[in-house]
């Protein structure tokens, strides 16, 4: 059974690869199970030069599995996941829904991903039918034009090395640090704020249930990069080991991610090993389409 996108295939065509990885397929009904799932599904791995599964994979993947079994037009609105174990790229991984409520305005489900028989995710997502209601937003700030920034392909495409082809060849998002990014060594100064400028590097279909979960997955590679840089470390700091535990996000409104996003982030506590990250999400007219919060392991040189 194929249970990953390679890197190769990856390199060919990241974005390409990385949606057919989200096409999830509907598993046939087992009775025989009391797991309390409703429906399962199944879908492909993208290779990781750790040889573990990128959370942010999984954490779209799970918001997918629950989408698909949402009748109507009712969108992901909140989102909260738990990683609880690593995820085997070897593997296959099953997502098992369990629908929790359909009320006259919102759906609940429960995915949980699974391999070897172990959850190695549990998400709750709640849906919500369009409604009219009271509206306010914070502004956001100045940011210089993402086309004036360097993006990870020009900083780590010439270096031959696992962990930067997978960063910019096989990335499937272009990403554009204000003020520099973590990949090569800490930041010029020691802060908790952050802005990155990000966005699928091709042309995206779909409706926002695929938009939505897309954000999700890119996110997730700099949630906790505020955390670094505040503690002068990067992510090739030696004997950095960094994990995400858990992942919070709320959408606002619409957006594509085809089109440039910025991820203004800020790290207000870190302590006993975990760091806590948080983000609001501006399209490029400034309007606030998504907040976010992670909280992850982070055992840094002392």
């Amino acid at each position: 059974m194929r249970t990953k996108v390679t890197a190769d295939e990856l390199a060919r065509d990241p974005l390409g690869n990385l949606l057919r990885a989200l096409q999830l397929e509907e598993k046939p009904a087992d009775d025989s199970r009391s797991d309390g799932a409703d429906v399962r599904f199944g879908g492909l791995s993208v290779d990781q030069p750790n040889a573990r599964i990128y959370g942010g994979q999984v954490l779209a993947q799970a918001l997918i599995a629950a989408g698909l079994t949402v009748e109507g037009d009712r969108r992901p609105h909140s989102m909260h996941g738990y990683f609880l174990r690593a995820g085997d790229l070897d593997a296959p991984i099953e997502f098992a829904v369990e629908k929790l409520r359909d009320g006259r305005s919102f759906s609940a489900r429960r995915t949980h991903a699974v391999q070897h028989g172990k959850p190695i995710l549990s998400m709750i997502a709640s849906f919500q039918e369009e409604q009219d209601g009271v509206e306010h937003t914070s502004p956001m700030p100045e940011a210089p034009d993402p086309e004036s920034l360097p993006s990870a392909f020009d900083e780590l495409g010439k270096i031959p090395h696992p962990a930067a082809r997978s960063r910019s060849h096989e990335a499937a998002f272009d990403l554009r640090h204000v003020g520099g990014s973590l990949y090569l060594g800490p930041g010029a100064e020691r802060t908790d704020q952050q802005m990155v400028w990000m966005k699928a590097r091709g042309p995206v279909e779909g409706d926002q249930l695929l938009h939505r979960a897309l954000m999700a997955y890119a996110c997730d590679q700099i949630m906790l990069e505020p955390v670094l840089r505040k503690t002068g470390s990067s992510w090739v700091t030696p004997g950095a080991s960094i994990a995400s535990l858990d992942h919070a996000m709320w959408w606002h409104r619409d957006a594509r991610v085809d089109e440039w996003l910025l991820y203004v982030q800020s790290s207000p506590s870190a302590q006993g090993g975990r760091g806590l990250g948080a983000a609001r999400v501006f399209t490029r007219d400034g309007t606030l389409v998504a907040s976010i919060a992670q909280e992850g392991m982070l055992r840094l040189p002392v």
